[in-house]
């Protein structure tokens, strides 16, 4: 008699990966969960909240009735994560460290663990689905457009995706939770993560200065009128409102200022009044190097793209660049497209990959034909 496939299923303790794991053995896979410690507990106990996280894995694994192994990548995550978080936001730029995670911790250890237990699939609770051709995998979207993850897949690799299974991936999150409830999982109701798991609910603000050294300067509109003094420009993003401490300014109105610029040479925060002020619109950007996941996208193709998670896909070419950077216009202004992030390239329903945002432009060199 044939023995069922054995699965590595990444365990968080939230729900998501927990009915990830029930579906798996309703469908007949013998499954297997790894957790995952990613942050040492530091002196602020609480905020990354790990060691609940863990106790609640061993309670949905006990409740399924399945092994759970946990494994400790906190110095794994520092050197190849977090270092290259704070190198950007040191660089004046705003990263997504998950996106780099996913490719760097998770979906490694998965497969690895995988291997040498002698599984022949990884699972994970991530919004998206899979399709397994001969020759290549496919990463494809979500049928719940809201929580689609795809964004932060965008860099895994195919010996990551081809052992992948993502069993939520048809599934909207309301059917999740009434899923997981019906069943009688433990953590049915629990509040989704949000954020970084290491900042956590903390203010972001006191967390990064505790890394990094903040150097103050001059808050300035584009005309060059002084307006106050910044904390350091790391603690701002393009299109953030909140925090700028601006009063009020004389013969300027009552809207509210964002920031549309950072001055790094200068030390300078730019700011303007208007959400969508023309200098937070850019038609085109440049990329570092793009990562593809089953195919490349050439010059002069015409896909879907987003800048930012759950952003609306957009209309977009890429109108040169090679295997170090890309050129990529829009048909329509993007607001607020923010160096350090990642534009997430799509053909359909198929996640082709993306790549990190080096710089932006208001205007395109090759308009994108409408």
């Amino acid at each position: 008699m044939t023995r069922a496939p054995k699965v590595m299923l990444g365990l968080s303790g939230g729900v998501d990966s927990a009915l990830a794991g029930a579906r798996l053995i309703e469908a007949g896979y013998r499954v297997e969960g790894l957790f995952m410690k990613n942050w040492e507990d530091d002196d602020e106990p609480g905020y990354c909240a790990a060691e609940a996280d863990l106790a609640m894995a061993r309670e949905v694994a006990d409740t399924l009735g399945i092994p759970l192994h946990k494994a400790n990548y906190a110095a794994d995550y520092w050197q190849r994560v977090f270092a290259q978080f704070l190198a950007e936001y040191e660089a004046g730029r705003t990263p997504n460290p998950d996106i780099l995670c996913n490719r760097e911790i998770k979906f490694p250890a998965l497969v690895d663990h995988a291997r040498r237990l002698g599984a022949e699939h990884v699972a994970t609770g991530h919004y998206a689905e899979v399709r397994h051709d001969p020759d290549a995998s496919s990463l494809l979207r979500a049928a719940d457009a809201e929580k689609d993850q795809t964004y932060f897949l965008c860099r895994i690799t195919q010996d990551q995706l081809r052992p992948a299974l993502f069993p939520l991936g048809p599934l909207l999150k309301s059917e999740v939770r009434r899923e997981a409830q019906a069943l009688g999982l433990p953590n049915f109701a629990r509040k989704d993560s949000t954020g970084i798991c290491f900042i956590g609910e903390r203010r972001f603000r006191d967390f990064l200065a505790r890394y990094l050294r903040a150097a103050e300067g001059e808050i300035r509109t584009p005309e060059g009128q002084l307006l106050g003094t910044h904390l350091g420009l790391m603690f701002y993003t393009l299109g953030q409102r909140q925090g700028l401490g601006i009063g009020g300014v004389a013969g300027s109105g009552e809207s509210p200022w964002y920031v549309v610029d950072k001055d790094t040479a200068r030390n300078r925060l730019i700011v303007a009044q208007g959400a969508d002020h023309p200098l937070l619109q850019s038609r085109a950007l440049t990329t570092e190097a793009p990562h593809w996941i089953r195919r490349p996208a050439t010059a002069g193709a015409t896909l879907l793209a987003r800048i930012r998670h759950r952003q609306p896909l957009q209309l977009a070419r890429i109108t040169g660049g090679d295997s170090a950077s890309l050129e990529v216009s829009f048909d329509v202004p993007q607001r607020a497209v923010t160096p350090g992030q990642s534009i997430v390239f799509y053909d359909g329903r198929e996640c082709l990959g993306g790549a990190v945002i080096a710089t932006r432009s208001r205007e395109p060199a090759n308009p994108v034909p409408v």
